[in-house]
């Protein structure tokens, strides 16, 4: 029995999660730990570089505990999680920026800005209809310019993290190819730094990491890093891949072609794709870099889909002292009684507004309800605006990528257990939705490149094609496809003309 291990550490917004898998994609070991956040007012949304690496510590440390005779076995310590953020760094990897992700809006007006300004830099060069970095950079720069002359680096959080394990030096800090959509200073087609864009923006590329591999390793886990994690030092660590594109490699979406929908709280879909083809039209999805050199993903999310979910949830349906799972499966008996179209009743369910198109004014709204609609009705309402979204992304990507597209779409996430709401989907989209049998792709993902990287596995793609499989499959129904193809065409029309009565609320 071979007995290497490796580790997988991912970054989320709310939890780091980590865990150690075998060769065999067999978990031995997994753990989370909170990351605290600071939200002194509406709009501020603030992490400490020093907490999130404590955090990351100490949820190595659980692990180290689980497992104490076999934490030397692990050979590599692989990163993912979240691919749009900001963070600023001296030159002794002292946090000046905080980590700023996109729940922190304070950069909302230099977006618009730097929208209006290169849109179409943005999507032609670096393949993003969001760009986050190059917005927050402007924003801090403006903002906070005495705080910003002590910056050294601009990073993802991965790589911050990565730099402090690693002791690494500062000039040596990396960022993963599969971030460079959302920073909008990238050229994707060549995997390097826009010249264009960084000098139209006037940000000098000396701030900017080295692009580093997905399965390259990029450091060493320190003396004082290991002591305190409870691991041995040198232990390689490996760039890795954003959750979304390491969920790609742990899902096996690895052949042109394949799609994925992860209903999570920031739901993604993702196709490989042949070439780099933006959706200038509609500007409906993102082109992502892949794991792998050749790679390219077209790439659609909805900001806080599940999140919102869970807010009507929490203030609308749960009663007591129910569990959340718990009360989503009341609910999901309940809509399942509902006809397409809930009765009349529609919602535009972007309470943050959409990424793609990027619209940063678009609200929740309900619109059509009456006496006789009662709360499933507006929670299935949800459901319906989110899944119309999502049919019109992959409409987009197979009009711009004819023939690329297959008639299945695997699904994974929290949502995917909602037997309803996939349902839902397929009928929505017309196409078929494979449930996978887990949940833990991109930690796997991550986990496989680490292999890879350090010489464990030769075929990434065969290996994962080995280890995920089809646990349920959900087939359009062709009835309930036919009402939905209008009341979606419904729901683009209205999404676009209530845009401007939104960006009226205050």
């Amino acid at each position: 029995m071979k007995k290497e291990l490796l580790m997988a550490v991912d970054l989320g917004t709310s939890f780091v999660k980590c865990g150690v898998y075998n060769l065999d994609s067999e978990c031995i070991a997994a753990a989370s730990e909170a990351v605290k956040d600071e939200r002194p007012a509406p709009g501020i949304f603030i992490q400490h570089g020093e907490e999130l690496v404590d955090s990351v510590i100490r949820c190595i440390r659980k692990i180290s505990e689980q497992i104490p005779d076999r934490t030397k076995d692990i050979e590599a310590i692989a990163f993912t999680g979240q691919m749009a953020g900001f963070m600023g760094v001296d030159k002794d990897w002292n946090d000046v920026t905080g980590w700023s992700c996109s729940l922190d809006t304070r950069f909302a007006p230099y977006a618009e800005k730097q929208m209006e300004k290169l849109s179409d830099e943005f999507l032609s060069i670096s393949g993003t209809n969001s760009p986050l970095f190059s917005t927050k950079y402007e924003w801090f720069k403006n903002d906070f310019p005495g705080e910003a002359d002590r910056i050294a680096k601009y990073l993802m959080i991965s790589g911050y993290v990565i730099g402090k394990l690693g002791e690494v030096p500062i000039e040596e800090a990396v960022m993963d190819g599969s971030f460079l959509a959302w920073t909008g200073l990238a050229d994707i087609k060549n995997r390097s730094w826009s010249e264009t864009i960084c000098k139209k923006l006037e940000i000098p590329q000396g701030f900017l990491p080295r692009i580093s591999q997905s399965n390259e390793i990029v450091g060493r886990l320190s003396q004082k890093a290991a002591e305190a994690a409870g691991l041995r030092s040198g232990i390689a660590l490996v760039s890795g891949a954003g959750d979304k594109i390491a969920g790609c490699v742990g899902a096996n979406v690895l052949n042109k072609g394949d799609m994925i929908f992860e209903a999570a709280s920031y739901a993604g879909l993702s196709c490989l794709v042949d070439d780099f083809r933006p959706d200038y039209d509609q500007r409906y999805f993102d082109v992502l870099c892949g794991a792998f050199e050749e790679d390219l993903y077209a790439h659609y999310y909805i900001p806080g889909s599940g999140i919102t979910l869970n807010w009507f949830m929490d203030h609308f349906a749960r009663k007591g002292e129910e569990s959340l799972g718990a009360a989503f499966a009341q609910m999901d008996e309940r809509v399942d009684q509902i006809p397409p179209g809930c009765d009349g009743l529609m919602a535009i369910g972007m309470m943050g507004g959409t990424a793609m198109p990027f619209d940063g004014s678009l609200k929740g709204v309900w619109m059509g309800f009456n006496w006789a609609h009662r709360k499933e009705h507006f929670y299935r309402a949800l459901q319906e605006s989110f899944s119309y979204a999502v049919s019109t992304a992959i409409d987009r990507i197979n009009a711009r990528y004819p023939g690329c597209g297959q008639d299945s779409v695997k699904i994974i996430g929290g949502g995917a257990r909602s037997k309803v709401w996939t349902q839902m989907l397929a009928d929505v989209s017309q196409k078929t939705f494979e449930r996978l049998d887990r949940e833990d792709i991109a930690l796997w993902g991550a986990c496989l490149l680490a292999a890879n990287g350090i010489g464990l596995i030769e075929d990434v793609r065969e290996a994962a094609g080995a280890h995920v499989h089809v646990k349920e499959v959900y087939r359009p129904n062709k009835e309930r496809a036919a009402r939905y193809g209008e009341l979606k065409e419904q729901y683009n029309r209205y999404a676009r003309e209530l845009s401007p009565y939104c960006k009226g609320l205050k």
